[in-house]
Order: C-alpha cells, then structure tokens, then sequence
C-alpha cells in the first residue's frame, strides 16, 4: 500500500511516540492515498515549508478497521471522535448526546493496526458539532461528510504497523498553489452544508430522537 503523509517538514521515520494524542482516532499517523490531498494538507500557508512524503506500507497481517465499511455507521466514526478530539458542549442536549453517542456507538479501537475513516478537518468537525447540538438530523450529516470531497484518512496505530512502513520520497509543496486549494476545498464544503442546513429535515432522525427512543448500533444496520 502506498501512503502520503502532508507535514511541513521531511518526515523520513515516522516515529508513534511522537504522536499527538488529540486527533481524529487519538496518537497515529495520519495518512492519505491522495498526493493531492497530502500536498493540500501540507500548505497550511502561502510560502510556507510543506512536503509530500510518500511511504510503502507492508499490509500482510495487520488488522484494519474501516468505519467506512457496511459495518458501521457515522455515529460509530462520530463516537470514536469525540472519544479524542476536544469538544465544547455548550448546552445541556449537546452535553447528554456526546456521552449517550460515546457510550452506545464507541468502538474499541485498541487491537487495529490501521484505521480507515473520514479526515475530521475543520469542516467535517463543524458538521459533526451541528448534529450534536441538535441543528441537523443525522441524514444531512451523512450527506454532509461528502461535501467538498475533504478527504478518507489512513491511520497507522500500533508499533506493528509503524515497524512495516517504510520511507520513499518527499515531494516539495508548491504552497502558493496548494494552500488557496485547501482554503477553496474547505470553502466549498462550508457553502454547501451551509446550503443543506437551510431546509429542516422534517421525517430525519435527530440526536433528541436518538437519545428519547435510547436508539443503539442495531436499530442502524442499514443505514448508510
């Protein structure tokens, strides 16, 4: 497997101490199968440093959890990031709805290798905030993680996995062309969920709904 990894600088060994412990899926390293997006998340600013480095993955025998497959819901993605991502819930419902979704739809991440899911940039964080405090039903949040094409991340977890990867080559990012691409990418995403929101979803299920009816995994086997 071939991996891209955006940093502003060479990372030549991708060291898992290193990690910060606040990310999506919590200490990992970050990952995409798009040099455009590596490149894009790199330039954080116009004439900023920012490479592209690209790895080689030995898969055999590690153990993967995709959160985008038939498995699993955005509500068990949606858990695992407010189980690790700093989160203010600002009102009471907010505040009941991430332990009731933190307790009922978590996953023990602990014993995967590699984890697949939705890259909770600013954007899709905003979505996943909106449908916590009850302002959009958990249909438009599905629709909404797929505006702006903001990015599938894959995640090195384990010493295991960090032991099989091995280095290529870092590309120089040409940040006075990829940095207004991550604004506009992120831009985009913003207009179009701001364009979602504005109808109510009257026959959706809410995070209210979720909580009265004390729903749980199976009552969402088939919703993606």
């Amino acid at each position: 497997m071939e991996l891209w990894h955006g940093s502003e600088e060479i990372v030549r060994t991708p060291l898992i101490e290193l990690c910060k412990p606040f990310n999506d899926y919590g200490a990992g390293f970050y990952c995409t199968h798009s040099p455009e997006l590596a490149q894009e998340w790199a330039a954080k600013s116009i004439g900023g440093c920012a490479f592209a480095n690209l790895y080689e993955l030995d898969t055999a025998g590690l153990k993967t959890l995709d959160l985008e497959g038939p498995d699993y819901n955005v509500l068990n993605w949606l858990a695992v990031l407010l189980e690790h991502r700093i989160f203010q819930a600002t009102t009471a419902l907010a505040q009941a709805a991430t332990s009731y979704i933190t307790t009922q739809f978590s996953l023990d991440i602990s014993n995967y290798d590699l984890i697949r899911g939705y890259r909770a940039d600013d954007s899709y964080f905003s979505f996943a905030r909106a449908f916590v405090s009850n302002q959009i039903s958990l249909e438009q949040l599905e629709q909404a993680m797929h505006l702006g094409k903001l990015g599938i991340q894959t995640v090195l977890k384990s010493p295991r996995a960090f032991e099989r990867v091995r280095f290529i080559k870092a590309l120089e990012v040409d940040t006075n062309r990829y940095a207004p691409l991550r604004a506009q990418r992120d831009s985009q995403a913003r207009e179009a969920f701001q364009a979602l929101r504005v109808e109510p979803d009257l026959t959706g299920i809410y995070v209210r709904d979720i909580l009265a009816r004390e729903m749980t995994n199976d009552d969402f086997k088939n919703f993606n």
